[in-house]
């Protein structure tokens, strides 16, 4: 989920200095490009709305081999989903793409005004952040190489194609208990490995035991493995377990700021903050995909992206029915 990819098209919006000047105005412009935000924009497209997306290609699933459990596309790569949707996107004439990076927002009297990294202003009524988040690696060797190939944050997204393998939690405590009866689904040859002394109550301890979970304490030194395939987990005391596959959360923050600096509020857990319509506290401004929610599908973020669109024209037109009296 960390190496970029270039895809083989390229849609850029090229303003010249008239619109510059001008500062061209959409309907809704959408941060962010990956699989939330091209839904959004389908959707609005097709919605007749004046959409653009911003987005600087590098989606945090770009390591990931193959993206699974989303219907039609199962097996698919990240880029090839991600090129077919920008082929069908590019046939609506309501759809532009700007290749950049949203560095500002703020308000303005009629809606929004954004800024990007080469000096482009453009405004628009609303607002759509599919920003997603960053996760924060650990600094355990080869931890990062193998991130989103051979360690892993969702079963339902890569389980099946390492089930029965030998597979391993790292975790501790409450997370590592509930996160090993989990995959204990998928495989029966499991360790849930502490990295240190273990956390876990007396009675979780027993209860993983009696279900043949095994817990090693050990604190990690390294994952040995092959172009991010993992072969082995090696300790501080130079001993090394064999492991094909890990399941971790990590800790993350956000991808884009611009929503904090608008006022947006975070979770206590770190997402954005919205309501039953995808709106944030702050009116006109949305938000969709992994920044908003831990169910990170690709099957979750199209949906959000799909449903954060419908919320945002109905809201256009309650607007244009109001103002219009």
């Amino acid at each position: 989920m960390l190496t970029a990819f270039a895809l083989p098209i390229t849609i850029n919006l090229v303003l010249n200095k008239n619109e510059m000047t001008n500062k061209k105005h959409f309907d809704v412009i959408i941060i962010g490009g990956s699989y939330s935000g091209l839904a959004a924009a389908m959707t609005l497209g097709r919605a007749l709305r004046k959409v653009l997306i911003i987005d600087s290609g590098e989606p945090c699933n770009r390591q990931t081999p193959h993206s699974h459990n989303f219907l039609t596309q199962d097996g698919k790569t990240p880029q090839e989903i991600t090129i077919l949707a920008k082929q069908q996107l590019s046939k609506y004439n309501t759809v532009e793409f700007l290749n950049d990076l949203a560095t500002n927002a703020s308000k303005t009297e009629n809606g929004f005004e954004m800024q990007t990294s080469t000096g482009k202003k453009l405004t628009a009524n609303k607002l759509i952040f599919a920003t997603g988040i960053k996760d924060e690696m650990s600094n355990i060797k080869g931890f990062s190489e193998c991130w989103g190939i051979s360690v892993l944050h969702c079963p339902y997204c890569h389980g099946y194609e390492v089930k029965t393998e030998t597979t391993g939690i790292l975790g501790n405590g409450e997370y590592g208990f509930e996160f090993s009866k989990l995959i204990s689904n998928w495989t029966k040859d499991l360790t849930l490995f502490t990295n240190g002394k273990s956390t876990l109550t007396a009675e979780q301890t027993a209860n993983l035991e009696s279900h043949h979970i095994k817990i090693v304490e050990k604190e990690i030194e390294e994952l040995e493995h092959s172009n991010g395939h993992l072969q082995n987990i090696i300790f501080t005391d130079g001993s090394k377990k064999m492991v094909r596959a890990i399941y971790t959360r990590l800790p993350f923050e956000q991808n884009c700021q611009i929503p904090e600096q608008l006022g947006c509020e975070l979770t206590k857990d770190g997402y954005i903050n919205i309501d039953t319509s995808h709106q944030t506290r702050i009116k006109g401004v949305f938000a969709c995909g992994d920044n908003v929610t831990r169910l990170r599908t690709v099957a979750n973020a199209v949906a959000m992206g799909t449903t954060t669109a419908m919320m945002v024209n109905k809201e256009l037109i309650e607007e244009k029915f109001i103002y219009n009296k």
